[in-house]
């Protein structure tokens, strides 16, 4: 049985974040965010994560201590569940997941960035994408790599004592099955479906819950600042996956994210598509901060790179995945 809470009151939950003035990063003391008032709180073991009940059968296992604001997703059917994303690795989401459901877990990435793959050496089911990109980052990133991902800026509240931030690096784990664009995934009683959707990474891809009116977008969209320009990244590319999921239209209920909000209008995904085709066409106008420019529009903005190669050519772009917490995924 999965206890159940209503979720916290803002000035609860800033009590609760608070690590003194003094010490409190910018994006920590903007916290919670006011979208989790309304949704479903469930009790777990862990301190580290918050868990929601978004729909029937799907939890959001959101890590609000960490600037990244990682969701990860696990999606329950009648025979065996599946954990799309297993977020900054920081703390055990295996144990949470496994204390709301019984059932096997099967891991599936919506892309392999660091800061979605974190866990999955935990897990002996691992679905991937057969893609030279998805290769390469199931080879880990040492603590060089990922340093900035638990220095005090980055981190929100009192901390386990079980996190090491001296030692943090993202563990090798190894892709069991593969999936491809048009993948069917049976969990009994929920079939979701695999869209290949790039351009935000090579290897990225959506989830399609047709039945229940669910897709999980991965960072093809979240509310906020969303990156078009780390290595592999392609804004042709990335503008026909938009436009895919677009299509899909009115037929979603809900958008389920992997950063800030869990759950957003499923209209923000024609409000992307126009965005995006703005930008295409030069109607949007950007704003130049270093090596990137940020087209800021109502619930989000998209980053691209200053210097943009010709078409097609996107993936070679060299910019870094690492940027200050002051510049990502804080506004709209």
């Amino acid at each position: 049985m999965i206890a159940v809470e209503p979720a916290p009151s803002n000035a609860q939950a800033t009590a609760s974040h608070a690590v003194g003035p003094s010490s409190t990063p910018e994006w920590c003391a903007r916290l919670p965010r006011p979208e989790y008032a309304h949704l479903e709180r469930v009790t777990t073991p862990s301190a580290w994560f918050e868990v929601y009940r978004v729909d029937p059968g799907v939890y959001a296992l959101y890590e609000p201590h960490q600037w990244q604001e990682v969701i990860s997703w696990l999606i329950v059917g009648t025979r065996q569940a599946l954990l799309f994303d297993t977020g900054m690795g920081l703390q055990n989401i295996q144990a949470v997941a496994s204390s709301i459901t019984a059932l096997p877990i099967e891991v599936l990435n919506s892309h392999t960035h660091h800061d979605h793959v974190g866990d999955n050496w935990r897990f002996e089911s691992v679905l991937g994408m057969d893609d030279p990109f998805t290769k390469r980052n199931a080879a880990g990133v040492a603590h060089a790599g990922v340093a900035d991902e638990v220095a005090p800026k980055s981190l929100c509240g009192v901390q386990p004592a079980s996190l090491d931030t001296a030692g943090y690096r993202v563990r090798a784990f190894r892709i069991t099955s593969v999936v491809h664009d048009g993948s069917r995934i049976d969990l009994g009683g929920r079939t979701l479906e695999v869209l290949h959707v790039p351009g935000h990474a090579p290897d990225a891809i959506a989830l399609l819950d047709r039945a229940n009116g669910l897709i999980f977008t991965g960072d093809t969209f979240y509310e906020g600042p969303i990156y078009v320009f780390s290595p592999g990244a392609d804004f042709s590319a990335y503008t026909q996956s938009v436009e895919r999921l677009a299509a899909l239209a009115p037929a979603p209920r809900k958008l389920l994210t992997a950063h800030n909000v869990a759950a957003s209008d499923p209209q923000l995904l024609p409000a992307l598509r126009d965005a995006v085709r703005a930008i295409a066409s030069g109607a949007a106008a950007g704003t130049r901060d270093s090596a990137l420019v940020t087209y800021t529009f109502d619930a989000f903005s998209i980053q691209l790179p200053a210097r943009r190669p010709p078409a097609g050519q996107e993936r070679h772009l060299g910019f870094s995945d690492q940027t200050t917490v002051a510049g990502r995924r804080r506004g709209r």
